[in-house]
């Protein structure tokens, strides 16, 4: 079974996705493949560089995922450039990872752009890990740092809470304490695993 695991930024995608894996699904994290196929020495990097200059890398020649950001959150252009640069990539990865999980295994694609690159379509079950805007814009600014104003701009740089709820056949609200949200994920798991 092949099964979808997106939500917006800063939903509990990552929480969602590790407690699935403890329940003994086999999980892709198309975050962790877009890291690693613009690590040091890779194609993608060497693509990026060509897209975006030199300007995007740290000092040890490694990407510098800060600056990048700043480009791409702040020019959409930018940010489509990148997309067509690293989503084939991570796709390529994933169904390589994805080919060698076990045989009968419930394997979680957890994929945050699922439904901005049109692959709702592709999962026997699609999977929404869902909060408010405010809850969001509240987890950014604290967990990673961001101004008021930067993480508006990330979570306007995805798909609607809407749209996205749009495409899920399951939603596990995320809004409320973790023990809720892992409670509906065991439910989740009972329904998916049967």
């Amino acid at each position: 079974m092949r099964i979808g695991l997106t939500g917006g930024i800063a939903s509990g995608k990552s929480t969602v996705a590790r407690k699935l894996e403890q329940l003994g699904a086999f999980t892709i994290d198309a975050d962790v493949l877009a890291r690693d196929v613009v690590a040091l020495g890779t194609e993608g990097l060497k693509a990026v560089v060509a897209r975006f200059g030199n300007s995007v890398l740290a000092a040890d020649g490694s990407l510098d995922r800060s600056v990048l950001a700043r480009v791409i959150f702040a020019d959409p252009q930018a940010r489509a450039d990148l997309n067509a640069i690293i989503h084939p990539l991570v796709r390529e990865r994933a169904a390589e990872l994805e080919a060698a999980a076990p045989v009968g295994a419930v394997v979680v694609h957890v994929i945050p752009l699922l439904v901005e690159t049109g692959q709702q379509d592709r999962f026997d079950a699609v999977v929404v890990v869902d909060t408010t805007v405010e809850e969001q814009l509240r987890r950014l600014t604290r967990r990673d740092g961001l101004t008021q104003t930067e993480a508006e701009q990330r979570v306007a740089a995805q798909a609607s809470r809407e749209e996205r709820l749009g495409a899920a056949t399951h939603v596990i609200d995320s809004s409320g304490p973790v023990r809720e949200t892992m409670r509906q994920v065991d439910e989740l798991w009972q329904n998916l695993s049967t």
